[in-house]
């Protein structure tokens, strides 16, 4: 069987015994999405390419200790956050600037219909908005809207208490409101 028919279960089981295709299977099938994890964070793109690729070498240097293959993903794109967290508050101590030149891309397929268009044009809009954010504002929110964390995790992964994580992502929504008001105001 080609390792593009097997399940993920299957496919962790062959990475396990060095299976060179299977981990490239894996890697195919994650990248896109560990990318854009990692580049919402780190709003850079060279910087996002390089903690995914690290991640996948610790995920798959790893891969002993996951307990159950099912969560393949979910704890890949744990290893991900972490990295790019991590690599973030590293560059803010240093004082250096991450590049904000580069915008997200949003795939849509060329026969979409008009309201598929509207749709990813109002995605954009978000997501544009969202990196006007302040950091710590920016990353919350992301965490939690766009991959998906509950406050619990945020505080876990942030390194913030539960009261703060709740506190930093309502003011992290009401100042996205804002924005998007002020946007709307000035087009009316």
């Amino acid at each position: 069987m080609k390792p593009t028919q097997l399940n993920i279960e299957q496919l962790i089981t062959l990475c396990i015994s060095g299976n060179e295709s299977a981990q490239l299977e894996i890697y195919n099938r994650y990248y896109n999405a560990m990318y854009n994890a990692s580049f919402r964070i780190v709003k850079n793109s060279f910087e996002a390419e390089d903690i995914m690729q690290d991640s996948f070498l610790v995920a798959f240097t790893k891969l002993e200790t996951l307990k159950d293959p099912r969560i393949f993903g979910s704890w890949l794109k744990r290893i991900v956050i972490n990295n790019s967290i991590h690599h973030y508050h590293k560059i803010s101590k240093s004082d250096e600037v991450p590049i904000d030149g580069i915008l997200y891309k949003i795939e849509s397929d060329t026969s979409t219909h008009e309201s598929d268009e509207h749709c990813s044009y109002k995605a954009k809009q978000v997501l544009d908005t969202m990196q006007q954010l302040k950091d710590n504002y920016r990353m919350a929110l992301t965490l939690n809207l766009i991959e998906g964390y509950d406050y619990e995790e945020i505080s876990e992964i942030l390194n913030i208490s539960y009261a703060n994580c709740r506190t930093i992502i309502s003011r992290a929504k009401e100042q996205l409101r804002q924005k998007f008001a002020t946007v709307y105001e000035t087009k009316n």
